[in-house]
């Protein structure tokens, strides 16, 4: 059953997730370019967080999101790249977690990072949304609601361990 375009749905909900970490990635430019002390523990502090970010998100693409689409639509080549980017992203979250102080090569990470997740995001927008949305096999309301659920369940596991 496809959705009528006036109720979100999982595609505007995992969207709006990559407006607020770009939005964090914007920041953190802006405190790359600050002199000021306090902007290191910033800087490490909002990168944790656009990391903890990233991770639900992609945990939440990677087991709800891409097994329904994958049998929805006929063309995986895009799941499939989605995922190696995602494994990529990974890598660059765990070098950046890993760190005490941020070394030298510390902003390097969160912006390319960035720049990969912005090319990640605009695939998802302009090619596997469209195609998500196409697909009758899908209820990306109920997608949505299930998506929801599941990243206040990871967040709140997060926090726990934090």
């Amino acid at each position: 059953m496809a959705s009528t375009r006036s109720e979100k749905d999982a595609c505007d909900l995992l969207d709006a997730d990559h407006k607020a970490v770009k939005k964090m990635f914007k920041e953190y430019e802006e405190l790359m370019e600050s002199r000021a002390r306090s902007a290191t523990q910033k800087k490490k502090e909002l990168a944790e967080k656009i990391c903890q970010e990233l991770t639900v998100h992609a945990q939440v693409e990677e087991e709800i999101f891409y097994p329904a689409v994958r049998q929805a639509i006929k063309e995986t080549d895009l799941l499939d790249e989605a995922e190696v980017e995602h494994q990529t992203a990974k890598d660059l979250i765990a070098q950046i977690q890993a760190g005490g102080d941020p070394d030298d090569k510390f902003d390097a990470k969160v912006k390319v990072l960035g720049e990969y997740i912005d090319h990640h995001v605009k695939e998802e927008r302009t090619e596997m949304f469209p195609k998500a949305r196409a697909a009758r096999k899908l209820d990306l309301v109920a997608m949505r609601d299930e998506i929801e659920a599941r990243k206040e369940e990871l967040k709140s596991e997060m926090e726990a361990t934090a």
